[in-house]
């Protein structure tokens, strides 16, 4: 019996087959409004084929009006809402910020592609189309699109070493997932990644990248997708170890760490206000040397290569390897890539051809976890610079996937925003996501008039920049707030960690989800109970249960035993505080009809209080026995009086 002013008659009937006078009737079906969540109550009007076709039409043609507004327009095109206020101090703080990204950019698209077990100019394919279609699409400024570590390790953990033309396919697939992800909302599936579980993802790819280096770093030949196969790799090849190319790759290393270092050092007072001309050109000409750090080891180590190569009068357009103590990069093809569509279907050298649903299968299920990551990536660099603004996932989402669409144009592979590059954006004062084009502008120039310098770059000295950048991704340091903030936080956490070393990392970043979502069903199956035992006004003591969540199939056998447990445990009547409860399912009302008729059967009191009229319906749908809400304290004191008399005429009739 629902105790409301909207179901006024349906509840009268109940009263009466209580045997309650008029004037308690009456009381009965005054609800309090204040606790009531008006929805869904009363019965709507039924339509036909045709108003549902005319109301659908109306909506649709709403919605299309909608699209095309000007507020919509400049939503998706961001560029609309800063351009008109841009500014020559805008210009020129985005034109050093994107000087100083792009020379950045340059050294470490090459290094990551071949991360990506790919050639070195597919990296610089991937670093200019993004970041110019980034500056009409983006929302925040610091973001570089690019390749960058993480993504091009799952690139290479994807492929299998399947080369270029499925790197270009995997670029075209990751960029429309991205894209049908943000058309139709799904942005929320990057929730389900943890904290824990990014930081243990995060840490493992870190160790991988780093594993994956070594063999660059002393000159043998290696692969593998995870940790213990790249050991297993280095350690059969570990014979043709090369000296020169480990002694380059340390010193590097070296110089990159000392050289970060330096631009994080300032001379002179902390207070900028209280520094002098010579403080603050020194502090500025220490950060640009160090931001430059990249740079300056690739030009340093190919002018080494370059003057070994040349002193042994090698042949730089032939395909044989130049006979010095390390390895270089070799020839790069010169110019910019052509325009072209990914291949959907490779044609074998036997004539066979390999159709596009072979491919993906080939690929694996890494076609869908990559782009996820990617995501991660992009959105977690604009949450770090938001600055407390609210950030646009969905044009986040759409901005990515187009940029990976169009990368996948000119024959690069899947790239996101950089965490590093972004750090230098910041650093260098960008105003705008102008930057872009000044950096997507220096790609283009290095791919048009430096491709023949880069054949003396060292490739142990692309391998050192990529230590030295990700060293300082594994997250150490979050362990110990997590052990004291929820110490089961870890275990997701660090069964990522080991997963995705000892595992493809696809797998890895599953296993973690799963574990995520195993935590969020076992706390909906479990929802908290608080089992009071209150006392009316006339002295009756009754037990209030109260759910702190709403009752769905998971839950509800848990807390129906619960229930009955306590209550015949106690032997007293039971109310059910429903304030916390804003939804249930067909489930939870066949369970509930259960318990009212288990009551019903030993005569005990059960009463629901503050039931929401949605969730009320549901109930009702299975015609429960028995089952009385109420939304007045008070109301409680009457129902107990009621329920007293009808006890003593069923035991008055027993004894007669």
């Amino acid at each position: 019996m629902t105790i409301t002013n909207d179901d006024n008659d349906r509840h009268q009937n109940q009263c009466e087959k209580m045997e309650v006078n008029e004037n308690l009737r009456s009381q009965y079906t005054i609800g309090s409004n204040d606790f009531i969540l008006v929805d869904e109550v009363g019965e709507r009007p039924k339509k036909n084929v045709k108003e549902k076709f005319h109301e659908l039409s109306t909506c649709l043609n709403k919605n299309s009006k909608t699209v095309f507004t000007y507020k919509t327009i400049t939503k998706r095109l961001p560029i609309l809402q800063w351009w008109p206020t841009y500014t020559t101090e805008d210009g020129i703080g985005d034109l050093l910020a994107g000087i100083t990204v792009g020379l950045t950019l340059i050294p470490q698209s090459m290094a990551y592609s071949a991360l990506a077990g790919l050639p070195p100019q597919q990296g610089l394919y991937g670093s200019f189309v993004g970041s110019l279609m980034y500056v009409f699409l983006g929302t925040c400024k610091e973001v570089p699109m690019g390749p960058t570590a993480i993504v091009s390790l799952m690139t290479y953990n994807t492929l299998h070493g399947l080369g270029p033309v499925y790197g270009t396919l995997l670029c075209f697939l990751t960029g429309v997932i991205q894209l049908i992800m943000g058309v139709v909302g799904l942005g929320f599936l990057i929730d389900f990644i943890s904290g824990p579980v990014n930081s243990g993802f995060t840490s493992a790819v870190a160790i991988l990248i780093v594993a994956s280096q070594i063999k660059d770093l002393i000159g043998v030949k290696a692969a593998g997708t995870t940790l213990l196969d790249m050991i297993i790799s280095i350690s059969k090849d570990i014979s043709h170890y090369q000296l020169g190319d480990t002694w380059l790759g340390i010193i590097c290393i070296v110089v990159i760490l000392l050289l970060r270092r330096m631009a994080l050092c300032q001379i002179g007072p902390k207070d900028v206000n209280e520094q002098t001309t010579f403080h603050r050109v020194m502090n500025r000409s220490m950060w640009l040397i160090g931001t430059f750090r990249n740079s300056i080891v690739v030009i340093v180590s190919s002018y080494v290569g370059y003057l070994y190569i040349t002193s042994t009068g090698h042949d730089v357009t032939s395909n044989d390897l130049p006979p010095i103590p390390f390895k270089v990069v070799g020839k790069i093809p010169s110019g910019l890539p052509e325009f072209d569509l990914p291949k959907f279907s490779i044609t074998r050298d036997n004539g066979t051809t390999i159709g596009f649903f072979e491919i993906v299968s080939s690929i694996g299920s890494g076609v869908i976890v990559l782009p996820i990551i990617a995501l991660i990536e992009t959105i977690s660099i604009c949450k770090t610079f938001a600055d407390g603004k609210p950030v646009d996932a969905t044009q986040e989402l759409l901005a990515t996937g187009l940029c990976n669409i169009g990368n996948s144009f000119f024959h690069a592979y899947p790239g996101s925003g950089s965490f590093s590059r972004s750090a230098v954006n910041a650093a260098s004062g960008v105003r705008t996501p102008m930057e872009g084009l000044y950096a997507g502008i220096l790609v283009i120039f290095a791919l048009l008039f430096c491709t023949p310098y880069l054949y003396y770059i060292p490739k142990a000295a692309l391998a050192a920049i990529i230590v030295a950048a990700v060293i300082f991704m594994v997250e150490v340091r979050v362990v110990r707030p997590i052990y004291r903030s929820k110490k089961s936080d870890l275990i997701p956490g660090l069964a990522t960690f080991f997963a995705c070393l000892v595992l493809p990392l696809e797998i890895g970043v599953l296993i973690g989800i799963g574990l995520n979502l195993v935590s969020i069903l076992y706390h909906a199956a479990r929802p908290k109970l608080l089992i009071e035992v209150h006392k009316t006004r006339d002295g009756i003591n009754y037990l209030m249960v109260t759910p702190d969540r709403c009752l769905v199939f998971p839950s509800v056998d848990y807390v129906r035993n619960l229930v009955m447990k306590q209550s015949l445990k106690r032997e007293l009547p039971v109310v059910i505080d429903c304030s916390h409860i804003y939804g249930a399912d067909f489930t939870a009302a066949k369970v509930i009809e259960m318990l009212t008729q288990d009551f019903s059967k030993r005569g005990q009191a059960l009463f629901f209080y503050n039931l929401k009229p949605s969730v009320v319906a549901v109930f009702e749908g299975v015609q429960p026995k028995g089952f009385i809400t109420y939304y007045h304290r008070h109301d409680l004191d009457r129902l107990f009086q009621r329920w007293k008399q009808q006890r003593q005429q069923i035991e008055n009739a027993s004894t007669e």
